[in-house]
């Protein structure tokens, strides 16, 4: 028989004192708890400021390059990873294969709990050798108490494919260890309700990976100033959000941005640049293509020839 791993001293898991009358709160005393504590995760993403940017810096840098950017982990970890990745593609227009989401017992583990699967170490190993990770790739390992054994086998995968790897954990290292290239450690302290890391741990969470996929996305060219200049124009609200970026940095009427946008082949950041410099739809093309597809480098480019 397998010994069961005592797991009772991690962070994660210990019991929050300032929750312990949880169950005789009234209902505005439980919403000023959970907001009290939930502070601490904003306090929690400062203390790892230094290395979500080390992992901004890797991660912009294999994309660029052609790699891939996978998320794996089990329960809520899995699905935040899962979210994330499906959110790159309307907000910067990546394809969906440069982000991607794995989730331990697959698609069906979004919908229905299947935290059983998450002690499959094997598993996460297949995952990524079905995924054929190159050293090219970046894999993020998610899991808020550090021991899912499905996702250390994708990071030990992972980095036998020489590819670059990333840990984020909700505890310390000196509780649970990981041979990574950055480790992301983001500590929130014990949950109100004990051992519920889809509380403090899962917000945190997402915060974290708000910061690593929209700073990669900014590095790769995908945003000038703060609008979302590769948005994909696949809807009515993201047609009217491409319509309003382009008439706040072009001063055109609605109508003469509509135009723009469909000479540009609803590519907003195209349309700025013909706009901008005066250069038609192929040229503009090359451009981008040319400079990486940064578009103040792109702007400048043109204005020098």
């Amino acid at each position: 028989m397998t010994r069961l791993q005592e797991r009772g001293h991690l962070l994660t898991e210990q019991v929050n004192p300032n929750s312990l009358n949880l169950d005789q709160l009234n209902s505005l005393e439980l919403v000023e708890l959970f907001n009290a504590e939930d502070q601490k995760a904003v306090a929690a993403v400062a203390g790892a400021k230094h290395k979500l940017a080390e992992a901004i810096e890797r991660t912009s840098k294999s994309l660029r390059q052609g790699g891939r950017l996978f998320y794996v982990g089990a329960g809520t970890s899995g699905r935040l990873g899962v979210l994330d990745a499906a959110e790159c593609p309307p907000t910067f227009c990546t394809p969906p294969e440069m982000v991607q989401g794995i989730i331990a017992g697959g698609a069906s583990a979004l919908l229905r709990s299947s935290e059983d699967k998450e002690d499959r170490r094997e598993d996460g190993v297949e995952e990524i050798h079905q995924r054929e990770i190159t050293a090219l790739d970046v894999v993020v390992g998610i899991t808020a108490g550090g021991t899912t054994p499905y996702v250390h086998g994708a990071l030990e995968a992972a980095n036998s494919r020489g590819a670059t790897t990333i840990f984020i954990a909700c505890v310390p290292a000196e509780q649970v260890s990981a041979e990574v290239d950055v480790d992301i450690r983001l500590l929130t302290g014990p949950e109100i309700l004990a051992g519920s890391t889809r509380l403090k741990a899962g917000t945190v969470t997402k915060l974290a990976l708000n910061i690593l996929s929209t700073g990669v996305m900014v590095r790769l060219g995908k945003v000038y100033g703060n609008r979302m200049v590769d948005v994909a124009v696949t809807n009515s609200k993201l047609l009217d959000r491409a319509l309003r970026i382009l008439q706040d940095l072009t001063g055109l009427s609605r109508d003469a941005a509509s135009t723009l946008l469909e000479k540009s082949g609803k590519w907003v950041k195209l349309a700025i640049l013909m706009h901008l410099t005066g250069v038609e739809k192929e040229q503009g093309e090359q451009l981008l293509l040319q400079h990486q597809s940064q578009l103040r480098e792109a702007i400048e480019a043109a204005n020098k020839s």
